[in-house]
C-alpha cells in the first residue's frame, strides 16, 4: 500500500558532539518509497528522485525498483 505525503525527504542531522561524523564522507543513500496523492501514486527517493505520476501502484513500484537498480548503494523501502 502506498503511504500518504504527509512531509519532505528525511534529512540527516549533524551532531556538533561527534567531530568524526563531520571529517567522514560518506555519498547520499538512495532510498526510494512510493506515495499517493489522490488516485495517482508516485515513486520518490531520498536522493531527490521522483517518477511520473502513476495510476497503477505496481507501475510506480516498478518505477523505484528501476531507479534501485541505476544506483549500486540503493535500498529500497517496503511500501
Amino acid at each position: 500500500m502506498c503511504e500518504q505525503d504527509t512531509s519532505d525527504p528525511p534529512t540527516a542531522a549533524s551532531s556538533p558532539a561527534s567531530p568524526k561524523a563531520s571529517s567522514l564522507s560518506f555519498p547520499p543513500l538512495h532510498e526510494t518509497t512510493t506515495v499517493e496523492r489522490g488516485s495517482f501514486c508516485t515513486a520518490r527517493c531520498t536522493c531527490g528522485w521522483s517518477g511520473h505520476a502513476r495510476r497503477s501502484r505496481d507501475l510506480a513500484r516498478t518505477d523505484a525498483a528501476t531507479h534501485a537498480t541505476a544506483h549500486p548503494a540503493t535500498r529500497t523501502a517496503k511500501s
